[in-house]
């Protein structure tokens, strides 16, 4: 056994050591995302646009995670994991995060657009022409669409959607019928373009854009004829937004979550943003209206809605101040001028997306509808987009004849409605559709293609790290597996009848499966190293993922580092295990990495001795994932297969030197910029080289 092992294990008990909090582990890491808007050797629109990602991510975060610290602290709760103490701790550093945001919006980026001619002109900026153009767009685009409502006890206080923009007014005088009702609120519409660019006869030589808050603001005087307009603000409510259907109390979960969507909007308010110099009056005023406390109001110095400055990237249409777009090459290990089912017999295919293209995933399946000799398509649908080649693919399948299972999961959080369309188009056409188990997701990603061969019926499979989404396999990095290995299809099929049938699931040869299996299997791996070091064998561990939140597999982890496993985690976000604490976990080392896509693919190498193992899976180690969810691991058992994912998904991001955030014992990550070191690289960008080449 290692000297430290040694030392370790006698020192501290991992199962009483404090975990570290995953809600500010989620605030940590939009930290490190927001580094990408701050670094100025990443492209202008780029850094606008990781900035827009940090909002987005902010908006998930109170939608789903902020409500019960906000629940905690108004019933006054002292005790528990959501408490009055967690609800301050959580608001000041949001409050902290969101005034980095808009430093760096205002300080760095605004004035880095004005060097490039583009303009964000306001108000007081305008000239003479510039004011009657805007007037005239007013008058014409915008003025139709609002409908001012003054309050009184006729007209109450209006509902207002989630994260919509309005505005708040202080009014003078008197209403039509003499009345002195002061307040009056202008829901704006989501159809209107958020900035709007001035034509150049009236912009001059720079690339001049006006948002639509300066421009309503500008005018707010013309809705209230008869009144003065005194003060005034632009707001935006965050509400609670993640969909509660008890699935044991509904006849028909796809009509009770549709009904569920049209509520979702008008949730319990968690976060109320108002402009910087909104008044106390009308910020208390809101605040009371909403029955929020101080600590949810967010004073901001911009936009209220930070995520819309996308629009401005696709308006400013400036090619060079982005990336330089990169074009995945074809998959590798796919003859486009050969049957892929006959290259699958000769051996499992894997995609690296998305230096790899999605295409390879899609003529896959364009194979199997064009085939006469394809009889059954089995796939699940978590997120496909409401676009989409592949379930146009899945239709044709239908008019072909063919038998068409989809297992759509409903619950996907946020494409729900998107879902249930997909869902009732593949009904209406004649495929089998079912929703999985009731009480738990289905985020299994795996197709299944059966195929009459002479006088017998082969199973082909797909299984992948990530969605069945064209869109996002640009952006994410995921792993496709292409498998005719009969083992592996035919424990395929037998999920694919558990799902539809409910029925008792056999013994599966090769597949992992949550929440049966795969977390006590994994336990299991972990322990068993932990063990073979504790008799002086050589172990490690090397798992990449998306979090890392499951107590009984932290625990377990940290067991293993104790008795002298080597432990490499690579978890992009969220990380409750404290890594490189002395005496606890010494052997485990913690780094996210943050890069151009995001890291996505989910990958488990297990070592003992010479012998390795290595899983791809759908889940990340999260308790949710382990016990409320259908999930997926498989192994990868061809050596030269293996050896490649441990090459491109881990290897080379323990040796990133550019985008890479090692945890220290403090919990706090340090950005490991090695950019002097001529030979420190980062790992996505040396994968787009690599299939750049290969490609």
């Amino acid at each position: 056994m290692s000297s430290i092992a040694q030392r370790t294990r006698s020192n501290v008990s991992t199962d009483a050591f404090e975990l570290l909090d995953r809600d500010h582990s989620l605030i940590a890491f939009n930290e490190r995302v927001l580094s990408w808007a701050i670094r100025e050797d990443v492209p202008l629109l780029e850094r606008l646009r990781f900035l827009c990602i940090v909002s987005s991510n902010l908006d998930e975060f109170f939608e789903v995670r902020a409500e019960p610290h906000l629940a905690a602290s108004q019933a006054h709760d002292h005790k528990g994991a959501f408490t009055v103490s967690s609800f301050e701790k959580l608001s000041a550093a949001l409050h902290k995060l969101v005034a980095q945001q808009y430093a760096l919006y205002n300080e760095k980026l605004l004035p880095a657009f004005e060097r490039e001619g583009i303009r964000i002109v306001s108000h007081a900026e305008r000239n003479a022409v510039q004011r009657k153009w805007v007037r005239q767009y007013f008058l014409r685009e915008v003025r139709p669409l609002l409908i001012p409502v003054g309050l009184d006890p006729s007209h109450p206080f209006p509902q207002v959607a989630n994260k919509s923009l309005n505005f708040i007014v202080r009014l003078g005088g008197k209403d039509a019928f003499g009345r002195e009702n002061d307040i009056a609120i202008v829901k704006i519409p989501r159809v209107l373009p958020r900035f709007i660019r001035m034509p150049e006869k009236v912009a001059g030589t720079a690339a001049a854009f006006v948002s639509l808050s300066s421009v309503i603001r500008a005018h707010l005087d013309e809705l209230f004829l008869g009144r003065t307009v005194g003060q005034f603000s632009q707001f935006r409510v965050t509400r609670h937004s993640d969909l509660a259907v008890d699935e044991d109390d509904v006849q028909n979960l796809r009509t009770a979550l549709r009904q569920g969507l049209v509520h979702r909007n008008y949730g319990q308010a968690v976060r109320l943003e108002v402009s910087a110099g909104c008044s106390e009056h009308l910020a208390s005023f809101l605040l009371k209206q909403f029955d929020l406390p101080a600590e949810s109001l967010y004073r901001v110095h911009g936009p209220v809605n930070l995520v819309r400055l996308t629009q401005l990237i696709d308006l400013v249409n400036r090619p060079e101040l982005g990336f330089t777009p990169y074009q995945a090459s074809y998959p590798v290990q796919v003859n486009q001028n050969q049957s892929i089912f006959e290259q699958l017999q000769r051996g499992d295919i894997l995609i690296h997306q998305p230096f790899e293209s999605f295409d390879g995933v899609l003529a896959f399946l364009r194979q199997a509808v064009q085939d006469p000799h394809v009889l059954a398509i089995k796939q699940t649908i978590y997120r496909t987009g409401a676009q989409s080649e592949l379930m146009d693919l899945l239709r044709e399948a239908v008019r072909r004849g063919k038998e068409v299972t989809a297992v759509v999961e409903l619950k996907a959080r946020f494409d729900e409605e998107a879902n249930i369309n997909w869902a009732e188009m593949l009904e209406s056409i004649g495929a089998q559709v079912v929703y999985g188990v009731v009480g738990l997701k289905t985020h299994a990603k795996m197709m299944l293609v059966t195929r009459r061969e002479g006088k017998t019926l082969k199973r082909y499979g797909h299984l992948s790290t990530g969605n069945y989404n064209p869109r996002t396999a640009r952006l994410y990095t995921d792993v496709s597996h292409l498998t005719a290995d009969v083992a592996l299809t035919t424990d395929m099929e037998h999920v694919f009848v558990h799902l539809a049938s409910q029925s008792r699931l056999p013994k599966l040869s090769k597949l992992l499966m949550a929440p049966f299996d795969l977390q006590r299997k994994l336990i299991s791996k972990i322990d068993a190293l932990g063990l073979a070091a504790a008799s002086g064998k050589s172990t490690r561990i090397v798992a990449k993922m998306n979090a890392l939140t499951d107590e009984a597999l932290i625990r377990s982890l940290m067991r293993a580092g104790q008795r002298g496993v080597e432990i490499d985690l690579i978890v992009r976000g969220a990380c409750m295990l404290p890594a490189q604490v002395p005496g606890v976990t010494d052997n485990i080392r913690v780094r996210s990495i943050i890069g151009r896509f995001l890291e996505h693919s989910r990958v488990f190498y297990f070592r003992q001795g010479t012998e390795d193992e290595l899983y791809l899976s759908s889940a990340d180690w999260m308790n949710r994932n382990m016990v409320r969810r259908v999930e997926l691991a498989w192994p990868v058992t061809d050596e030269a297969q293996r050896q490649r994912l441990v090459d491109e998904c881990l290897v080379a991001y323990m040796h990133d030197g550019l985008d890479a955030w090692d945890m220290g014992a403090d919990g706090v990550y340090t950005p490991c910029q090695t950019s002097a070191d001529s030979h420190a690289h980062a790992a996505q960008a040396a994968l787009m080289a690599r299939y750049a080449r290969l490609g």
